[in-house]
C-alpha cells in the first residue's frame, strides 16, 4: 500500500491565520469588506474568501474608495496607506503580522535619526516589489536600498555606514552570506550593524521541510505561484528530493507520477491552507484505489 503523508509543519503561519480569522469574523457580520491585495498568495484560499464576500482591491482602487471598511493583510503597508484611509474615511481592519509590525517600527526609528542619515544606508534584504518590502521601504520615505542577491550588495557604498535588515520570510543562509560579505568589504571608517529580523516560524520550516522531503519517494509541494515563501521552500525540497513537484491544485497532478511509488509526501508554504493539502491527499488516495482496482 502506498503511504500518503501530509507534513504537519506545513500550512499557514500565525500571521496569515490571524488575517484570515479577522476577515471571516468581519464577513459574518454581513458588512461589505474590502482587502487591499490578495489576503494570502494562494488563489484557492482567495477564491474561498471571495465566495464569503471578501472583495480584493488594488492600491489604485483603494485611493478612489470612500466611507468603507478595508482589511490590511499580514504583509503590512507603508504609512501612505494609513494617510489615505484617514482622508477617505476608510475604517482599517489591521491584520499586519506582529513580527512585520515590529520590523517596520525598528526601520522607522533608524530612519528618524536624521543626524546621520546622509552617511547611513538602510539596506533591506528582500524581494523587490514584495508587499512586505514595500511596507518596509515606506518607513524610510522610499530611501531604503533593497537587495535580493549578493551581486546587488556589491553596489553598496562601503565607505558609508550600513544598517542591514531582512524581510521576515527570507532565507537565514542568504542573510548570513550578505552579512559576511559586508563585514569583509566595509571601510574601517564606516560602521556596520545588522539585525536578523527573519521570522523563526518561517526560517525553521527549511530544515523541517528538507527532512520531510527526504523521507518520501515523491513530493507534491502545494503553493500559489505568487508565493515567494513557496518558491524558497520548494527549492529546499528539490535540493534533497529531485522527485518534487510544485502544484497549486489537484488538477495539476500527473497521475503517471504515482506509479511504482511507495511513499508520497504533501507539504506547502506559509500561505498554503491545510484544507487544500487535505483535499489533494484525498484525491491521491482515490487515484491509488482506482489504480489498485484496475490491477485486480
Amino acid at each position: 500500500m502506498i503511504k500518503v503523508e501530509i507534513d504537519e509543519e506545513s500550512g499557514f503561519c500565525f500571521g496569515v491565520v490571524t488575517a484570515i480569522k479577522k476577515a471571516e469574523e468581519e464577513l459574518t457580520s454581513g458588512e461589505t469588506l474590502y482587502c487591499l491585495g490578495d489576503i494570502v498568495h494562494n488563489s484557492k484560499e482567495v477564491e474561498r474568501l471571495k465566495e464569503m464576500g471578501l472583495i480584493t482591491i488594488n492600491h489604485e482602487e483603494f485611493r478612489r474608495l470612500r466611507n468603507a471598511k478595508v482589511l490590511l493583510r499580514a504583509h503590512g503597508e507603508p504609512p501612505e496607506t494609513y494617510t489615505i484611509a484617514k482622508e477617505n474615511n476608510i475604517e482599517i481592519i489591521d491584520a499586519t503580522c506582529p513580527v512585520v509590525l515590529r520590523l517596520q517600527k525598528r526601520i522607522k526609528q533608524e530612519y528618524k535619526q536624521k543626524d546621520d542619515i546622509q552617511k547611513k544606508q538602510i539596506v533591506i534584504y528582500g524581494k523587490n516589489g514584495h508587499a512586505e518590502v514595500l511596507g518596509l521601504v515606506g518607513q524610510t520615505d522610499g530611501k531604503a536600498i533593497v537587495v535580493e542577491k549578493l551581486d546587488e550588495v556589491k553596489k553598496l557604498d562601503f565607505n558609508r555606514d550600513i544598517r542591514l535588515y531582512s524581510q521576515t520570510t527570507k532565507s537565514l543562509e542568504g542573510f548570513q552570506e550578505i552579512v559576511a560579505y559586508i563585514k569583509e568589504h566595509i571601510s574601517p571608517e564606516a560602521t556596520f550593524e545588522f539585525y536578523d529580523t527573519i521570522c523563526r516560524q518561517v526560517a525553521n520550516r527549511m530544515p523541517n521541510i528538507r527532512k520531510f522531503a527526504a523521507a518520501h519517494d515523491l513530493i507534491f509541494f502545494v503553493s500559489g505561484k505568487k508565493s515567494s515563501n513557496g518558491k524558497v521552500l520548494f527549492g529546499e525540497c528539490l535540493k534533497v528530493n529531485p522527485n518534487s513537484y510544485l502544484i497549486d491544485s489537484r488538477e495539476e497532478i500527473d497521475n503517471k507520477l504515482l506509479n511504482g511509488i511507495s511513499s508520497i509526501g504533501i507539504c506547502g508554504a506559509t500561505s498554503t491552507p491545510k484544507w487544500l493539502m487535505e483535499e489533494i491527499s484525498r484525491y491521491i488516495k482515490k487515484q491509488i484505489a482506482i489504480s489498485d482496482e484496475e490491477i485486480h
